[in-house]
């Protein structure tokens, strides 16, 4: 009996040795983990930047756009750090908390953060600056109880340096982030942007190189231009996405088309993804409009037998 306490407490002592290598839970960050469950399990989200007239104006801010997401049905909120009252000085406690328990009480969960960042300048300060804000508002993430922390590459090539170079760069600076996240339990996630990395292959070799399984992706649909096909690139990266981010129009070869919300339902049931779906408005008219009918669009699809 004796033993059996002793052999019961020494494996409890190596549960906090466990929590703490959390690459010990999980494949690489090269894939999503399989699905464990049966039924596909697909939740939607809208994005903050729908709003960014109306923010900027003053008519609404992140409570109102919760209640917006609540009154049409949606199940989660994404919030960027850029409308939160306080920027671009980081939120204080009372403003995190009052989020989060608006809420809980419209039955919404806040699904991701996102940062505007450049990671692609030969500026090494610049670099630190933007690594250390990120790592500030993956610990706000944990706190909001975001489980995904959106981040860009930022634009152009750096006169003097190839794109290779700056790759490297960029793989540095996500593997830092993927450390961060790790520590406060959320993923540092690039969003595909149409800024530097343009086509599939290039986003999936990043996702590799930095091997990281808090490191993760969100496939922005309408930000695959250089192809006649971007569903075709989308489904490429769709075995790496941690969460999809759909638009009202997509651009094949660099031509605004309206999304086929067909096409994007079927690459999403194929791949039998579980997680979020968001879902952003670029056009103008009345954003709330526009997201009502996309995501009836997209459920009406997503739902046929």
């Amino acid at each position: 009996m004796k033993n059996s306490r002793r052999d019961a407490l020494r494996k409890l002592t190596m549960v906090p040795a466990l929590a703490a290598a959390p690459t010990l839970f999980g494949a690489s960050a090269s894939k999503r983990a399989t699905p464990v469950s049966t039924e596909q399990r697909v939740q939607y989200s809208v994005n903050a930047y729908s709003f960014n007239d109306e923010f900027k104006s003053g008519k609404m801010d992140l409570f109102d756009m919760m209640e917006f997401a609540a009154d049409i049905g949606l199940n989660a909120v994404d919030l960027t750090s850029y409308y939160f009252s306080t920027y671009p000085n980081l939120p204080d406690t009372a403003e995190i908390f009052a989020l989060k328990k608006r809420a809980l009480e419209l039955g919404l969960n806040i699904s991701w953060t996102g940062v505007r960042n450049n990671f692609v300048t030969a500026d090494v300060t610049a670099r630190e600056k933007d690594r250390q804000m990120i790592k500030d508002w993956l610990a706000i993430s944990s706190q909001i109880g975001s489980s995904i922390l959106r981040m860009f590459t930022g634009r152009n090539i750096p006169e003097g340096y190839t794109k290779d170079q700056v790759k490297a760069w960029l793989v540095e600076e996500y593997k830092l982030c993927a450390q961060y996240g790790a520590e406060v339990g959320v993923i540092a996630a690039l969003q595909n942007h149409n800024e530097f990395l343009f086509t599939a292959d290039e986003v999936i070799d990043i996702v590799k190189r930095v091997d990281s399984e808090w490191f993760g992706l969100i496939l922005d649909t309408a930000c695959l231009r250089t192809t006649a096909d971007p569903y075709a690139e989308a489904e490429k990266l769709a075995p790496y996405a941690n969460y999809w981010f759909i638009k009202e129009h997509v651009y094949p070869n660099q031509e605004k088309t309206p999304t086929d919300m067909a096409k994007m339902a079927a690459l999403i049931k194929k791949q039998r993804f579980q997680g979020y779906v968001s879902f952003e408005s670029l056009s103008d008219g009345d954003p709330k409009v526009i997201l009502k009918e996309m995501l009836a669009d997209f459920k009406r699809e997503f739902n046929k037998g």
